[in-house]
This record gives C-alpha cells, structure tokens and sequence, in this order.
C-alpha cells in the first residue's frame, strides 16, 4: 500500500479521534460518515490493529490508536506549516508551478478553457491530478494541490475552510454523431426516447439536471452507456454508440474533434464550474489569474 494512500486514511483517523466521533468528524469534513468510516478501516487493515473502539455513544482510542494519534499529531503540526514553507521556496520561480486537482465529473474539454488564463504564462510547470471529488477537497485540505477545478462549488462546512470562486457556466446542448443526427433532429427532443443515449455517470453535478429535463419532457430515455470519463464518453459517441449532452461552451472543440453535429438545447440545463482553494483572497499568482 502506497505512503499517499495510507497518509489519506491517518488523516481521516487524526479528524474522527479530535473529533472524539466519526459522525462529528464526518461534519467537519463535509463528507459522509460511511466514506469517513470506510476510510478509518482502511488504516487499520493496513496497519493490522484497531485504532478505535465503541465507548458510550462515542469512540474512544485503544492503545494502538493512541501510538497512532501520536504520530499523526506530529506529521500534521509540521503538515501545517507547509503553506509558510511554500511560499518562500516559491520567490525564487514564482508563478511556474501550479499543481491543478480535476473533479472526474469535469468535462475534460473545459478543462483547458478553464486554465487559458495561465497557459500562456512562460516556463509554467503544469502538474494535473485527476480524481473524485472528496478526495481531492482532503489533499487541497492537506495543502497537497494549489486549487481545484470542479462542477460544483465545496460543501457548506465552516470547519473545513475552504472557498468556492465560480468560473461561470455554460449551457448543455445535445450532440450526435453524423449516422444519428438526421433522425435525431427530427422531432427533437421527442426523439431522444427512440435512439441510443449516452450520458454522464451520477459523479457529474449535471446528471441529475439532465435527468430533471428528462423528466419535464416526459422521456424515458434508452440509456446505453454511462461514463465518469467524458471524454471516453465522446469517444464512443463519436464512433456512433448514442447521442449526448454537453456544454455548448466548447461546440467549436467538439465538432472539430470528434465530427459529431449539434442536434438541439438540453433547455434550461446549465455546467457550473468553479475554483476551490483554501484561500478566501487568492495569495497564489496563477490561481489568482484563474479566479480573477
């Protein structure tokens, strides 16, 4: 098991034994208590001992947990001090490297709209991590990752401090590839319940508005693939599986790329995007660039 893996889980372990519980600690996090319990098996399937025990409507710490919470109180004091330890090291190639977190429900094609603002910066160093969301709100948590770029903005959890700045949005559209797209456009959207549809897996915020068009168009759709990769979901399209929805901010990118046509709006039905960072005013020069 790799160190990055189980640093994750001692942080959820550090979180739920200050906490004094794992529901308490789920709260501060902003994430489920199933997740945050699984989490806490984890590390100690991995380190073969249990760490927490049942006491009264709590938790309490064994003897192993307490050896454990030893140490991660050390590891995170000096994790807190990364930030300071980071910006001096950064005077001397200030703005070059950005380390960018990508929600797996963000549209990869937006991804690079998105970042325009610093592509053009020179000698930039780009390092990208691609992964769900929890996850990478705890290594931006962790001061593992500059900024966050999601469809959605952080859960509404003071403790967790973090800042959503909104990158704006775009309207869905649907798409079909060119063996579809005539019989598609006729009747549309009726004749989206006779073809094959891909859509975005329930990872994506806009699936749910999606199915909520559905719903208000009294469709029932023929679904035949679901995809957290849009673009192995373009893909697929694109070699003729199903029509699909997505955002009319990159048509041009779309047509181009995968020679598929516009059939007609997904009405009412917007992609949000947004910057997380730990910082209410952004100190990072190409994260300020992003959000400014």
């Amino acid at each position: 098991m790799s160190l990055r893996f189980n640093y994750r889980h001692l942080y959820y372990f550090w979180v739920v034994a200050r906490e004094g519980g794992i529901s308490r600690a789920a709260a501060r996090l902003g994430m489920a208590v199933q997740t945050v319990s699984a989490q806490v098996r984890e590390l100690e399937r991995a380190l073969g001992q249990q760490l927490l025990r049942p006491a009264g409507r709590g938790l309490t710490l064994t003897e192993a947990g307490q050896a454990a919470l030893r140490q991660a109180e050390q590891i995170f004091q000096l994790g807190e001090q990364l930030p300071e330890l980071v910006k001096r090291s950064a005077k001397a190639s200030a703005g070059v490297r950005l380390v960018v977190g990508l929600s797996d429900g963000l549209p990869k094609l937006m991804v690079r709209h998105l970042m325009e603002p610093v592509l053009q910066v020179q000698e930039l160093r780009l390092v990208c991590h691609e992964d769900e969301f929890d996850d990478l709100l705890a290594d931006l948590a962790l001061h593992r990752l500059d900024v966050v770029l999601a469809d959605r903005g952080p859960p509404p959890n003071p403790n967790l401090k973090l800042y959503g700045h909104a990158l704006g949005s775009s309207p869905v559209a649907w798409y079909a590839p060119a063996s579809l797209a005539a019989v598609a456009q006729r009747g549309f959207p009726g004749s989206l319940a006779e073809l094959p549809v891909l859509l975005p897996s329930h990872h994506a915020a806009v699936r749910l508005r999606i199915d909520q068009w559905f719903e208000r168009h009294a469709l029932h759709p023929r679904v035949v693939g679901e995809f957290e990769d849009s673009a192995l979901l373009k893909t697929f399209a694109a070699g003729g599986m199903g029509v699909f929805p997505a955002a009319s901010r990159v048509h041009d990118d779309l047509v181009r790329r995968y020679r598929v046509r516009r059939i007609g709006e997904c009405e009412g039905v917007e992609e949000h995007f947004f910057a997380i960072g730990t910082e209410r005013r952004v100190q990072h020069p190409l994260v300020s660039r992003l959000v400014g």
